[in-house]
Formats: C-alpha cells, sequence, structure tokens
C-alpha cells in the first residue's frame, strides 16, 4: 500500500507537500510568538526566513513545468534546508551549552531607546529572545530542536524527491 501511494506521488504533489509543510510551521511559529508570546530570537527569524525561501522555492516549482527547472530547484532547496539545519543546530548547541555573557539581540524599548526611528525599525523585525533561552519544549526538544529535525527530514525529502521522481521525469 505504501509503495502504491509513493508510486502515484507525482513531482507536483511532492512540491506540494514540500509547500504545505512549510506553512505549516511557519503557521505554528506565528502562533507560538503571537499567541503564545514567545519571542523569536534572531537565529529563529533567519531560521523562518530560510522556511519561507523553501515555500517559495516549492510554489515556483508548482507553476513550472519544466522538468531541469524542478531539477534546479530542488537542489537550490534543498541547499536552503541545509542552511536552516546548520543554524538550528547551532542554536541548539547553544541552549545546551549556553555561553556565560549570553546576548542575541537587543528588546524593543532597548532599540527604540538607543537608535533613531529609521534604524530601530530594521533591527525590530532581527528579534529580541535569547538564542540560547529554551521556552518551550515538546517530547523533551526545544523549538531549534524540533526545527533541525524539520530542516533535515525536509533536505532528506529532497533528495528521495529528486533520486527518485525528477530524474526519472
Amino acid at each position: 500500500m505504501l509503495k502504491h501511494l509513493w508510486n502515484s506521488l507525482t513531482p507536483r504533489h511532492t512540491w506540494a507537500l514540500l509547500a504545505l509543510g512549510c506553512l505549516g510551521l511557519l503557521g505554528f511559529g506565528m502562533y507560538l510568538q503571537h499567541v503564545v508570546g514567545l519571542e523569536p530570537c534572531p537565529m529563529c527569524i533567519v531560521q523562518r526566513y530560510a522556511m519561507v525561501i523553501m515555500a517559495v522555492i516549492a510554489l515556483l516549482a508548482l507553476a513550472w513545468r519544466s522538468v531541469m527547472a524542478g531539477k534546479v530547484l530542488a537542489v537550490l532547496a534543498w541547499a536552503m534546508a541545509l542552511f536552516g539545519a546548520f543554524v538550528a543546530a547551532r542554536q541548539s548547541f547553544l541552549q545546551w551549552y549556553p555561553p556565560t555573557i549570553a546576548s542575541c539581540g537587543r528588546d524593543f524599548y532597548g532599540m527604540i531607546e538607543s537608535f533613531p526611528l529609521q534604524r530601530a525599525i530594521p533591527l525590530i523585525f532581527r528579534g529580541s529572545g535569547d538564542c540560547s533561552a529554551v521556552d518551550w519544549t515538546f517530547l523533551g526538544g526545544s523549538i531549534a530542536n524540533w526545527s533541525f529535525v524539520a530542516f533535515v527530514a525536509m533536505a532528506l525529502w529532497l533528495m528521495v524527491v529528486f533520486f527518485t521522481k525528477l530524474t526519472k521525469a
């Protein structure tokens, strides 16, 4: 049954699944920020950018029907997944071995008080939480740990799709 399901997946289905996965994880991140009240740190923001870029690549791949474009986009999405995994692994390391003097960014009010508004606005979007703080866990893993798992899973998914679906298309 699982083999039949895998064989019935087209490259477009796999891109749609990747896009849905990215958008779902981004939505969960927005939930944690705006409903639960967790402040993202600069590394969290970078991971979000990587996830957004992967979602955009997946949506572009859905729009283009070219096999060559699909291969190029798969490599780009794979590289972005590896980049996101690297940032998440670095943040996980900081959480496991926090530095003695840790600061990943300034808080919102500190930026407004210290900088002129035209300089403070871009800093606001960089995040203000502490990268080494563990504010939320699920099954013993922090957000950074789960982000690493998600990026690695997506990188593996892209490799499998590339070598099984895109090279035969």
